[in-house]
């Protein structure tokens, strides 16, 4: 597997004192103080799974089912929703604090995406699968269903591919795209069409969800929210027993939540996450990230081809062959372009 690009050392200092800088006016605008837990006030090393991050605190779901809100120990340099982790409880409570983490388990795997102040930023732990919803209105665009996949190739996080609002498409549309997402299925992606009006799909998304650690992602408009209240039609009230159990009242919306499907598994709401920049990824590794294109790496004639008409590409005659979707080898020239410049690479180009 090729390795990202490490960041320099002067971006390195630089994302640090801006890290830094961050979390010092955080702690100075919430003014809370830090809790210094003492040994003798600690019962006994438990495990847990952290359901939601605030700052410094973390609320946690033991073994026993219970919800806690931790203080999280100064030599935890990282913990997100989805993370297992060993904490101990408080014989005497600190306000609403009722313990510490003082570890965090190794992770399966790791959601991140890129960020100017943090480098590569870790937003969830422990994802078994990443459901990429796109729809077909406002428009159908695979470009865009190209970056979340380089980004989940990336990742190593097995992506699916959902298309919502199908009972919009009339049967010429529907004809069209579904040989667009056959290009995808050849290339052993999988695919799901559904649609909340019909029900098309809808138990099979159900049962994809099934004892899986999932997280939705899609732009707006693209009905998200609508598949996750479907899947998840107590999400609010979860949300609010959650609150009343570890004293959270504030950030429900802002921050990344862990919730318990009814039938098995758990389902990360996470509304920040709508789109992956790529602009942080080497353009070796975005060529990477195209499955198909993995067999020709390294056969071209010239050890600095661009890919596109430059002699001997093996690529290029790859794609004249029929080997190679023409359309995914243009997508691919469409995302290199937008990571000419850093931050046109951190957001989805137009199409």
């Amino acid at each position: 597997m090729a390795k990202q690009k490490k960041l320099s050392h002067g971006q390195s200092r630089r994302i640090n004192a801006n890290h830094q800088k961050r979390l010092s006016k955080a702690k100075r605008d919430s003014g809370s103080k830090d809790v210094q837990w003492q040994t003798d006030n600690l019962g006994q090393p438990e495990s847990a799974l952290v359901i939601s991050r605030f700052g410094q605190h973390a609320d946690i779901e033991t073994v026993q089912g219970e919800v806690l809100r931790c203080n999280i120990r100064r030599t935890v340099k990282s913990i997100v929703t989805g993370d297992e982790v060993v904490f101990r409880r408080a014989k005497v409570s600190e306000g609403d604090l009722a313990g510490v983490i003082e570890a965090v388990e190794e992770r399966r795997s790791q959601l991140t995406r890129p960020d100017f102040y943090d480098g590569v930023k870790v937003v969830a732990a422990n994802i078994d699968q990443i459901l990429m919803v796109s729809a077909v209105v406002p428009e159908f665009t695979p470009q865009i269903i190209d970056r979340y996949l380089v980004a989940c190739e990336d990742m190593g996080i097995p992506p699916i591919l959902l298309l919502n609002k199908v009972d919009l498409l009339d049967e010429e549309s529907r004809e069209f795209v579904e040989d667009v997402l056959d290009i995808y299925r050849e290339l052993d992606y999988q695919v799901l069409l559904v649609s909340n009006e019909t029900g098309e799909g809808i138990d099979e998304l159900k049962h994809l969800l099934i004892d899986k650690n999932s997280i939705f992602v899609g732009q707006s408009g693209v009905g998200k929210s609508t598949l996750v209240n479907t899947v998840l039609p107590d999400a609010k009230i979860l949300t609010q027993q959650v609150s009343e159990n570890s004293g959270l009242g504030q950030h429900t919306t802002t921050v990344s939540r862990l919730h318990h499907l009814p039938s098995g598994g758990n389902l990360i709401d996470s509304p920040g996450i709508r789109e992956f920049g790529l602009w942080h990824l080497d353009p070796e590794r975005v060529t990477w990230c195209f499955r198909e294109f993995r067999e020709y790496i390294g056969g071209c004639k010239f050890r600095d081809c661009k890919h596109l008409d430059d002699p001997g590409c093996i690529l290029r005659e790859a794609v004249d062959e029929g080997k190679i979707s023409e359309m995914r080898f243009e997508n691919y020239h469409r995302i290199l372009e937008s990571m000419a410049d850093g931050r046109a690479g951190a957001r989805v180009p137009r199409v």
